[in-house]
């Protein structure tokens, strides 16, 4: 095998398609400082402890890890550039009041999550700390679409979930963490024949829920067919009722709802979405 063959799913960018990445990340940047966000760089090479803390074992699965050379802890390239501004803004900026904060650099996926995908993407983010209420959420969900506009892609699909509809239908379950990980996975793949094995031993009326998360997909008349089939509770009524709220916000894009959707990474705790626009 040559030396000059790089590893796999890892590839040169030559200068057209490097150009093109460049003024993209440019617009998309200075579109997250119009919103009000401030630029940081952290590094790609961290403390293992401090990377992944609270993160969850996908995450852990997708990082590079190394020991270095000069004190002998366990390193890790970031996979995911979240954790990093998190401990960005609580322990070095530490501000009173709203914080917002944008990226933009490469991250390193021990695998690749789907086909043709590279293991060193560039991820572009932004996070708001500080404001716990739907407005943040509104927010950072507008600047999302006014990057894609911003990309030259304005016909968008904002497809709209919360972890809390699951968390809601597990509530008082003593289960282990792995077996809560396993649940998750199967619906985010809607994966319905497993959900049938795990849950054979639950209480039937949860059971019953989770053979029907999968189908709450569509527009809005998922939410009141899932307050009608899920069972009752202030935390399923909350996140349907938030989900609701953002929907009737949002400005330029169909909303769909996707209740089973649990993709991404553990630190997920509330509203997740997703947005689909045409190339």
């Amino acid at each position: 095998m040559s030396a000059w063959v790089l590893p796999d799913q890892i590839a040169d960018v030559l200068p057209s398609e490097a150009r093109h990445i460049e003024d993209l990340r440019r617009a998309l940047l200075d579109t997250a400082r119009r919103y009000g966000y401030e630029l940081v760089q952290p590094p790609l090479l961290e403390h293992l402890d401090s990377l992944l803390t609270g993160t969850g074992e996908a995450l852990d699965l997708q990082t590079f890890k190394l020991v270095d050379q000069l004190s002998g802890r366990s390193l890790g390239l970031r996979a995911d550039t979240t954790p990093q501004v998190a401990r960005i803004d609580a322990h070095l900026l530490n501000r009173p009041g709203v914080t917002r904060l944008c990226y933009c650099g490469p991250v390193l996926h021990a695998r690749v999550d789907r086909p043709h995908a590279t293991r060193e993407p560039l991820q572009l983010g932004a996070e708001l700390y500080g404001h716990a209420g739907l407005e943040a959420d509104l927010e950072v969900l507008e600047l999302a679409q006014a990057c894609l506009q911003a990309a030259g892609l304005p016909h968008q699909v904002v497809d709209l979930g919360d972890v809390r509809v699951v968390d809601a239908v597990l509530a008082g379950l003593a289960l282990p963490a792995a077996t809560v990980a396993r649940l998750h996975a199967a619906l985010a793949a809607k994966d319905v024949a497993t959900l049938a094995e795990l849950s054979r031993d639950l209480p039937a009326a949860v059971r019953d829920a989770l053979r029907c998360l999968p189908t709450l997909y569509g527009d809005a008349a998922v939410l009141d067919e899932a307050a009608r089939r899920l069972p009752a509770s202030p935390l399923l009524d909350r996140a349907l009722a938030d989900l609701r709220w953002l929907a009737e916000r949002l400005d330029g894009a169909r909303v769909s709802f996707d209740l089973a959707d649990l993709r991404g990474y553990a630190y997920y705790t509330g509203l997740r979405f997703s947005v689909f626009a045409a190339a």
